[in-house]
């Protein structure tokens, strides 16, 4: 019996969008099981010259320069949102109300305001959605939830993580969208904290109230001259212009269940390329991740006697680990870029069975309420309760 066919089109073409592009390239050989295969219709961008050659590179069957023609286009069913921050809610909107469904990039919007107009928006059209925190299916930490599902670290005392990136840490770095509040909403904060937020709530339950501290290092960078794609290919001008965003974002954190956690994020972290690293202490075990060694997950034991007790590294790339067994056999470890697959292949089967796949619009706008909860703390220096 042939699959059901699902026609996407993505609207944003540069890191994003060969990441994504990936992860529907690749679902259907990977997972033979998956119930509705994916077809790369159409990708869009507002330089047509660099989205048709994305497009021919990537292997869209089609390419545009207008997201509002994509998302009435009869002949498409999802609409992948790979763009800026500060375009997530007009596309996500323009799509819903054409009956599309939708794959978002994290962080869902620009502030808990627009979320919410999102998350009403799809909840209206009925459609299938879901946001990308692509980290929930890294197979180590899909493994990590099982094990806390089963009790095997008891009841939750500590979150602790930290995600450090160094890759502006030179005065010289050009003042690129990313370092823009009118663009990125928010630095560090809403770029790197957004994720591990995401899996403290995924792994240890839902935040009560955070006390945060935003910090902004270098305030002026050169204006960008010229960028030929990604952020890094940015060149600055002689001009100068404001950092309106945080370089770096710490803040404490109480659980509902009684937990408490740390989290940092930084792009001042010298030697940190992509260092998401957490940690999760509870009352008979621990578990502890590190995502440049993303084919491993440690974990201790408080029941093993004393004598035997220690950290245990577990390789994952068994077949019977969630989502390993779609690649190698034993011990041949996948990279970053399966992940999106992983995504991909979840949204394909909540199209299939009309039942909506999670992370969705409401884990991104749960997010956004924790993202918005540390900015006030830091701007009040107070304690401010998650709503």
């Amino acid at each position: 019996m042939a699959k059901q066919k699902i026609n996407v089109g993505m609207v944003g073409y540069a890191f994003m969008g060969k990441a994504h592009s990936v992860g529907y390239r690749d679902a259907a050989w990977a997972f033979p099981d998956i119930k509705a295969a994916p077809v790369m219709k159409e990708l869009c961008g507002r330089n047509e010259s660099a989205v048709k050659e994305a497009a021919e590179l990537f292997g869209w069957e089609r390419y545009s320069t207008d997201y509002r023609q994509l998302a009435l286009a009869k002949d498409i069913d999802l609409v992948d949102i790979g763009t800026g921050n500060d375009t997530h809610k007009e596309i996500a909107l323009a799509a819903a109300a054409a009956g599309k469904h939708i794959f978002c990039e994290k962080p869902l919007a620009m502030n808990v305001a627009e979320a919410k107009e999102m998350v009403a928006a799809v909840e209206k059209a009925g459609v299938m959605h879901m946001v990308n925190f692509n980290y929930r299916v890294v197979p180590a930490i899909a493994l990590a939830k099982k094990m806390i599902d089963e009790g095997m670290v008891g009841k939750p005392y500590h979150f602790r993580a930290v995600y450090l990136q160094d890759w502006i840490m030179d005065p010289e770095f050009p003042l690129v969208w990313r370092l823009k509040k009118d663009k990125a909403g928010s630095g560090s904060h809403g770029d790197l904290n957004a994720h591990i937020i995401d899996l403290a709530r995924y792994l240890c339950g839902e935040f009560d109230s955070v006390c945060g501290l935003l910090k902004t290092f270098i305030d002026k960078r050169p204006i960008v001259q010229a960028q030929a794609g990604g952020l890094a290919a940015a060149q600055g001008s002689k001009e100068m212009g404001q950092v309106t965003v945080d370089d770096a974002a710490l803040f404490l954190a109480k659980f509902a269940n009684g937990a408490v956690g740390t989290f940092e994020a930084t792009r001042f972290a010298g030697g940190g390329k992509n260092a998401m690293r957490f940690e999760l202490n509870g009352s008979t075990g621990s578990i502890r991740f590190n995502l440049e060694r993303l084919n491993e997950l440690e974990y201790l034991s408080m029941t093993d006697k004393p004598e035997y007790q220690g950290w245990k590294n577990i390789m994952v790339t068994d077949g019977s680990q969630p989502y390993a067994g779609a690649w190698w056999p034993g011990g041949h470890i996948i990279g970053w870029q399966h992940t999106f697959v992983h995504q991909v292949y979840n949204m394909m089967n909540g199209i299939a069975d009309n039942i909506c796949p999670t992370p969705n619009f409401v884990d991104g706008l749960k997010c956004q309420e924790v993202l918005e909860a540390v900015a006030n703390s830091s701007d009040t220096e107070k304690w401010v309760k998650v709503s």
